[in-house]
């Protein structure tokens, strides 16, 4: 097994850490906030008095979209945050992580059986609030919710656009951020989008966000971008 060489901050994205290995690699992390647990079979890496646990791009298109090249990680500590498809919680551990325990994860997941493994991982992580929740009806879950500093969206539905703008208006300061995970269905989302891809920057930019920045996440994960953008709330 690699020994750690040396860890430390990524020089463009803060709460994020690069860590050198002794056999030449060098692995993407964040500070494990539950010290000794993992999430989804990750490697955890001691260092000083600190552990930090591996984020793998091929699991986490946030990871993905930063290793490439993503203009800026919104994320900050103690953000609030509304994270609409949690899944099992592997992309929600690593937010969880950089926003820290001063900050909150509100994590909506619609199914059930996957909704058990993200309530065992937020179990150890009192920052993340697990809600059993069809992101399609924010208003069912506006009671738990906060107002927050940003969304991100991996939502497996059509019109995840839409989603985010409606979960928008219920919840999200202005200026916040948006982290949206969408399909690109385009071999270079910079050149000749498709219609689905198209349509759908197109009705965030007609409610209201502003868009900062697109990146493609091949290899990592296929036919997918992250869109990044800030919401000026209509006054």
């Amino acid at each position: 097994m690699p020994e750690v060489v040396k860890v430390y901050e990524h020089e463009k994205y803060k709460r994020v850490y690069i860590v050198e290995l002794d056999d030449g690699s060098a692995k993407l992390a964040t500070e494990n906030l539950a010290p000794g647990k993992r999430v989804y079979g990750e490697r955890l890496f001691k260092y000083g008095d600190k552990e930090y646990r591996e984020w793998n791009a091929y699991r986490s298109k946030l990871a993905a979209a930063l290793l490439k090249g993503l203009e800026e990680l919104p994320v900050k500590e103690g953000d609030r945050i509304l994270y609409l498809g949690a899944a099992t919680g592997t992309t929600p551990s690593h937010v969880s992580d950089i926003i820290g325990p001063k900050g909150k994860l509100f994590g909506v997941e619609f199914a059930p059986r996957v909704m058990r493994e993200f309530v065992l991982v937020a179990e150890t992580r009192p920052n993340i609030i697990p809600i059993l929740g069809d992101a399609r009806f924010p208003e069912k879950y506006r009671y738990i919710v906060e107002a927050v500093d940003g969304i991100y969206a991996d939502v497996a539905q059509p019109e995840q656009a839409s989603i985010v703008v409606r979960n928008a208006e219920f919840f999200l300061k202005d200026g916040g951020w948006l982290l949206l995970a969408i399909k690109a269905r385009s071999i270079d989302v910079t050149k000749a989008p498709s219609e689905i891809y198209k349509k759908e920057i197109d009705t965030l930019k007609n409610n209201g966000f502003e868009i900062i920045d697109v990146v493609h996440l091949e290899p990592f994960d296929k036919d997918h971008a992250m869109v990044y953008a800030r919401y000026n709330r209509k006054k």
